[in-house]
């Protein structure tokens, strides 16, 4: 069985153009076509929902210089790709603080959001201006507002009430989760949707990364005994 939600860190881009004598911009664009590829292989592999962090919270502290070209290629991107994506009945989201993200991206996330929202296929989210951290803190403060004004009660709160004021209310928890370049941490990615989820850490850099990759990583997803905290016999 394939995993049905498969989230990726998409590390790599700047110490592979680094590597190559490039600047750090051409391996973000290089990182593009990985993308695209990524999430053809991943609609043909029937993966039901992908997620990939595109640009941390963290990511703002970068060079302002890096920051402004990152934000056009996406732009650019989300303009190129917009085609193929409604083509192959893709849905497009997209999670985090939005608001804090150019007007431009947001339009042009807006416009494809809503130009795909009918579709019915593989849901493509990008994680914008994305932290988990915050995105749990937010929740619970969300809730505490709510228990304050007699909306929520105590009696009943459990896990489930969380997840429902997260930003991914509307997928399901990770089965999956790949980082690639060798790096093997999180990074402040998806805390509370990864808690059962399988990792898988590869050393090739992202604008090498390939269906072919894609797929080991889904054979080793299906060679692991997955059990929730139970015994290999009770699974």
């Amino acid at each position: 069985m394939v995993p049905r939600h498969t989230a990726i860190i998409m590390d790599g881009n700047g110490r592979w153009a680094e590597q190559k004598g490039m600047p750090r911009i051409f391996g973000h664009q290089s990182g593009v076509s990985a993308v695209r590829k990524i999430v053809e292989a991943a609609n043909k592999f029937n993966i039901k929902y992908l997620t990939l962090f595109t640009f941390s919270l963290e990511n703002w502290n970068r060079p302002q210089s890096e920051v402004d070209t990152l934000m056009s290629l996406l732009v650019q991107t989300l303009k190129d790709e917009f085609e193929d994506i409604f083509k192959n009945n893709i849905k497009l989201n997209a999670i985090g603080e939005l608001d804090t993200l150019p007007d431009e991206v947001r339009d042009e996330l807006d416009s494809i959001i809503q130009g795909t929202k009918d579709n019915t296929g593989m849901i493509l989210t990008l994680a914008l201006s994305y932290g988990g951290k915050q995105e749990i803190f937010k929740a619970v403060k969300e809730i505490s507002d709510k228990v304050k004004n007699d909306i929520i009660c105590l009696d009943n709160f459990d896990d489930s009430l969380i997840s429902d004021h997260l930003y991914t209310r509307n997928l399901p928890d990770v089965d999956l989760l790949i980082r690639t370049s060798g790096e093997q941490r999180i990074s402040n990615f998806l805390l509370w949707q990864i808690a059962y989820a399988e990792l898988y850490f590869t050393d090739v850099y992202w604008p090498d990364f390939t269906e072919e990759d894609l797929e080991k990583a889904i054979v080793e997803y299906q060679n692991r005994e997955r059990r929730f905290g139970k015994t290999s016999k009770q699974v």
